[in-house]
């Protein structure tokens, strides 16, 4: 079986939120969204999680811990832009990957 890797979303402001508190870390049923969205991906048995961070990265960072490899997207410039941060983790893999939102929890 082919090797599949995961790349979180969870860069941008949020500006739509209207909060101080980073968007993929408001709570939801207790946790952070992006850890919901983290935690949802650690039972798909990927051989690696990476999570681009931009604004707020330090706290992400904390959160998730070793639960996820780390990639800063300097300058937000859109989605394909922050895939593309993630590109030196996967250059040189096989397989297949999927791309998630970091603010989105999905069950």
């Amino acid at each position: 079986m082919l090797n599949r890797y995961a790349i979180v979303l969870a860069a941008g402001k949020g500006t739509r939120m209207k909060s101080n508190l980073y968007k993929v870390l408001h709570p939801v049923l207790g946790k952070p969204m992006v850890q919901h969205v983290v935690d949802q991906l650690k039972t798909l048995d990927l051989a690696s999680i990476t999570t681009v961070v931009g604004f707020g990265a330090e706290k992400v960072q904390e959160q998730l811990g070793d639960d996820s490899e780390f990639v800063i997207q300097q300058e937000q410039l859109g989605t394909g832009h922050a895939v593309q941060q993630a590109e030196s983790f996967l250059a040189n893999k096989q397989g297949t990957t999927i791309v998630v939102c970091g603010g989105i929890p999905h069950y």
